[in-house]
Order: structure tokens, then sequence, then C-alpha cells
């Protein structure tokens, strides 16, 4: 089984997950932001989003220059978050697919890492209000 397959396969069930699953009556309604950091084929990319009430935005860079948007689902549970998402992204890197988990490492810190197709994998670091 190719990689790329896997991958796919991946971002596609927590997809369904994230769709299938109830949201949470107690999210928090103040935005939470992060930075990222990430690297694919050799080049540093760079995002900042935020998220709230189990939906985010994250706009980035990329290889190549391409810079683009992304919205994404979260599934609050009480530690971890992990999410999906998708964008576009310009430079005819067109549709981008995203997933990763966020952590709670604090109070009002947390930490995060994720696949971005276009991005490449990445950190992250976010703030809590």
């Amino acid at each position: 089984m190719k990689p790329i397959f896997k991958i796919k396969t991946l971002i596609t069930s927590l997809g369904l997950l994230v769709l299938l699953n109830p949201s949470q009556a107690s999210a928090q309604i103040v935005p939470q932001p992060w930075v990222s950091v990430g690297e694919k084929d050799g080049n540093i990319t760079y995002a900042v989003g935020a998220k709230a009430l189990s939906l985010g935005v994250e706009v980035g860079t990329g290889e190549d220059g391409a810079t683009g948007a992304d919205v994404l689902k979260f599934i609050n549970l009480p530690v971890i978050s992990p999410y999906v998402g998708v964008g576009y992204y310009s430079e005819d890197k067109g549709v981008a697919f995203s997933g990763g988990v966020q952590a709670n490492a604090t109070k009002h810190i947390f930490l995060g890492a994720g696949y971005h197709s276009v991005r490449g994998f990445n950190g992250q670091l976010g703030i809590k209000f």
C-alpha cells in the first residue's frame, strides 16, 4: 500500500469521525490562537491559526511561495483535540487537506502536531485565554 494512500485514508477516516461526533455544549467561545512551523521537501513552512467552538481557521505559506487558508473541524476532548481540515492554496497547489492533534500542556498553553498536504509535517504552539 502506498504511503500517500495511507495518509488519504487516515484523513478521510478522521473527517468522517469529526462529522459524526456531536459538538460539546461546553466548548470555549474565546478564540485560541496558535503559530505553526513545519517542513516539506526541505522547505520551512509557516502558519497562524485560531479556534473557537470546535471550528478553526489557519492561514499559511508552503513550498514555492504557495499561500492559502484552511477551515478546520476539532473534536473537543478533555485533554486532546484531534482535527481535520480542508483549504485552498495558490501557486497551482489547489485544494489542501490536513489533520492532526492539539493537546493541553499547561492551563494556558497547548501544543500540537499535524500533517498538511501543502505545508508538510508541522508543530504548533498556542495560547488559551
